[in-house]
């Protein structure tokens, strides 16, 4: 079952963008980004860009070729990369799978990285599909909505249950190689349209037990990344996307509001009033929101080097993540109204960004729902399953 490496392998497209240098990646996802949406997934020489960087591979343990990254220098890359297209940064977000991954047994990972560090996961955890024990493993069926990546992925996790599992109220996910996983094309939505987030189905797909893994369990790697909560961390990799989509929303006002008049004869959009009021407002609201993301990081990494963190910082972890996903949307339902009639054309970038940032902050991880299990954590009250 190891990770197919035919799929490992970069083009030459993207051959000069390293870590710290995304700028030719860059270029070619703005320069690309209206395919994404209609084709609903990223192209594979994009894929194949994220991998020749090292997002796959940032999180893996040095011992298997990875890079061992910090979460915050993680989320920064996802940033960067959300700020030229939403669904490209919600796509190279799942590199942190490499941190669920870790929960596998020693030997398993030794086999999923046989063929180098560069290992895509994507997966649907929900709804949880009942699993019948066989010799040796698990005979898996269902269908999962919500895979997001599942097209340019190596290895697909899917949630399921078993009657009487050890690992309790936990959910344990079975890591099935993408060739014995068929995708259902069905992701015909407003946001992060390129995301390929389609059904996948397994059909009597037998897993060993050693390709399962109990989601939020400890890893089996020791190392401060693998002491850093793994279901705190993929709520921040997917809540920096609308950071860095609301980033290139605000950019995108301040381009147009020099030169473009209206219709009716106002002054150009920098001259008035509210534009000057609004724009202010959204740059603040963004600027205190990524703040308090990367604190709250930057405090949960330090008790992770040390040894071990506590609940009150993972807490605060999952709020910043809650709150920037939420603001960052709010940021561009202001930019957007800012730019008036030019953000009702699906050719907008406003739009996309308005509609992407949208669906970031619907992710079941950063809804409404998570604040209220905040506010029940900050008032010492008992903590809803799942949380933090």
């Amino acid at each position: 079952m190891n990770a197919s490496p035919e799929k490992q392998c970069p083009v030459s497209h993207t051959a000069a963008a390293t870590w710290d240098n995304l700028s030719p990646l860059l270029v070619e996802i703005r320069a690309r980004r209206n395919e994404f949406g209609p084709a609903q997934e990223i192209p594979k020489e994009i894929i194949d860009g994220f991998r020749r960087i090292g997002i796959y591979r940032a999180m893996v343990a040095k011992r298997f070729g990875g890079e061992e990254r910090t979460p915050a220098e993680f989320c920064r890359q996802i940033e960067r990369i959300s700020e030229a297209d939403g669904s490209a940064g919600w796509v190279a977000s799942f590199g942190d799978g490499a941190r669920y991954l870790a929960a596998l047994p020693d030997d398993t990972l030794r086999k999923v990285y046989a063929n180098g560090p560069d290992v895509v996961l994507a997966g649907a955890l929900f709804p949880l599909q009942p699993a019948r024990r066989c010799a040796g493993g698990f005979v898996v069926n269902g269908v999962w909505p919500f895979a997001s990546g599942s097209p340019g992925a190596d290895l697909i996790g899917v949630g399921i249950k078993l009657e009487d599992d050890p690992a309790g109220d936990l959910p344990r996910v079975a890591v099935i190689p993408a060739e014995k996983v068929t995708i259902r094309p069905n992701w015909d939505v407003i946001g992060l349209r390129g995301t390929g987030s389609h059904d996948v189905v397994v059909s009597d797909v037998i897993v060993p037990e050693q390709w399962t893994l109990i989601r939020g369990g400890p890893a089996t790697l020791d190392g401060p990344i693998y002491r850093y909560p793994s279901v705190a961390f993929a709520a921040q990799a997917h809540a920096v996307v609308g950071i860095g989509i609301a980033r290139a929303a605000i950019d995108e006002v301040i381009a147009m509001a020099g030169s473009r008049a209206s219709i009716t004869g106002a002054p150009v959009m920098a001259e008035r009033g509210y534009v000057q009021l609004e724009i202010a407002k959204a740059e603040s609201m963004l600027r205190s929101a990524r703040s308090f993301f990367y604190e709250a990081t930057e405090e949960l990494w330090k008790q992770a080097l040390t040894g071990g963190v506590n609940l009150s910082t993972t807490m605060q972890v999952r709020l910043a993540a809650t709150n920037a996903a939420r603001q960052g949307a709010e940021v561009c339902r202001i930019s957007s109204g800012l730019a008036g009639t030019e953000a009702l054309y699906t050719s907008s970038n406003l739009a996309r960004a308005m509609c992407d940032s949208f669906v970031v902050a619907q992710h079941a991880a950063l809804n409404e729902g998570t604040l209220q299990s905040a506010g029940l954590a900050l008032l010492g009250t008992a903590i809803q399953p799942g949380f933090p």
